[in-house]
């Protein structure tokens, strides 16, 4: 395997025990060598569901969702049961003592009390800091405003290292909303960390990738990048092709927004010109940027996303409450592909 995410050199420290108690409100709360070794993780919890079935028992984790959620919470929650633990929790801001008038901190401060490790997601940039910040026990965001959802972005990079066998020396096409897709922005900094990608930002000029995401890729001297709109001229030299929906509401003029959508939607047409094995990723919910066609072809990876993220937060669940996973050998470099 050449220069893949596994490939970090150790630390004096254990990533391993590094992570104990400790808090991820974003990626950068993680070294690209704890990442390695939550895919290193995630590979073994997918091969060997029986023997990490209780790594957790007796832990509880509360759910703290103040806005819906249907993938992100129930896969949280679904990692905690799959590791033997338990689950408490409410979603929906009106089910909780916020409707009350209760801070963040107050909630957190009194859910400490019952449980061993929270995931909250809120529809206020920085929720998931203040929470963080009120209790000594690990907090995870789930996602908060538009700023940060850092276990999708785990999600993402397992789904590639599980198709390719690395995270790196791939071609990966961003197309659709560059401009406001956090998810997206995510990626890219958390490649850019990991080095060696060449990035295809597909976009109308309406939702260009951010300066700022443009400036991060060009201080990775390992990293390049071009900007173009029309997916069909590069679809073909893709290894990852990464969809989001490209929203009416973001365009002042209709008519531009009528003409450009079609050219955003992944059909079994635009599908033929791509890489036989090339993967196609998506951070749900779709609505119609993927034609519903493709579900059916070997190159759609976007449910095995959904899989991927449970077992990267069954990974993370168990790392930041130190709890080891039988069998598992942490000081193994190599990612099962």
């Amino acid at each position: 395997m050449s220069s893949t995410a596994a490939s970090v050199s150790s630390s004096s420290s254990s990533p391993d025990s590094d992570f104990i108690g400790r808090s991820v409100v974003t990626l950068d709360d993680l070294t690209t060598e704890q990442i390695a070794l939550l895919l290193r993780k995630a590979a073994y919890i997918d091969s060997h569901r029986r023997e990490v079935a209780h790594a957790c028992d007796g832990r509880i984790i509360a759910t703290l969702f103040y806005e819906p959620s249907t993938r992100t919470r129930l896969s949280f929650e679904t990692a905690m049961l799959r590791l033997g633990g338990q689950v408490i929790g409410f979603a929906g801001a009106q089910l909780a003592s916020v409707s009350k008038g209760e801070s963040i901190a107050d909630t957190l401060k009194t859910v400490a009390n019952f449980v061993d490790v929270v995931a909250i997601r809120h529809p206020k940039e920085g929720a998931a800091l203040v929470a963080s910040e009120a209790v000594d026990i690990p907090v995870i965001n789930a996602g908060d405003g538009g700023h940060m959802h850092p276990t999708q972005t785990l999600a993402d990079l397992c789904t590639m290292q599980s198709r390719f066998g690395r995270i790196n020396d791939l071609t990966i096409g961003l197309c659709g909303d560059l401009t406001f897709g956090r998810t997206v922005h995510s990626l890219i900094e958390t490649l850019c960390r990991f080095g060696n990608v060449n990035f295809v930002l597909i976009s109308p000029d309406e939702l260009k990738t951010p300066r700022y995401v443009i400036d991060r890729i060009r201080e990775t001297p390992s990293c390049s990048y071009v900007e173009v709109k029309d997916l069909v001229s590069v679809i073909g030299d893709l290894d990852v092709l990464y969809m989001t929906r490209v929203q009416k509401e973001r365009f002042f003029n209709e008519d531009d927004y009528l003409r450009l959508r079609d050219t955003y939607i992944l059909n079994e047409d635009k599908l033929r010109l791509a890489r036989k094995d090339m993967a196609v990723l998506h951070p749900l919910p779709r609505v119609n940027e993927i034609s519903v066609e493709v579900d059916a072809d070997p190159r759609a990876a976007y449910f095995e996303q959904v899989k991927n993220g449970m077992l990267m937060r069954m990974a993370l669940e168990s790392s930041v409450l130190g709890d080891d996973l039988p069998g598992f050998d942490p000081n193994k470099k190599e990612v099962a592909a």
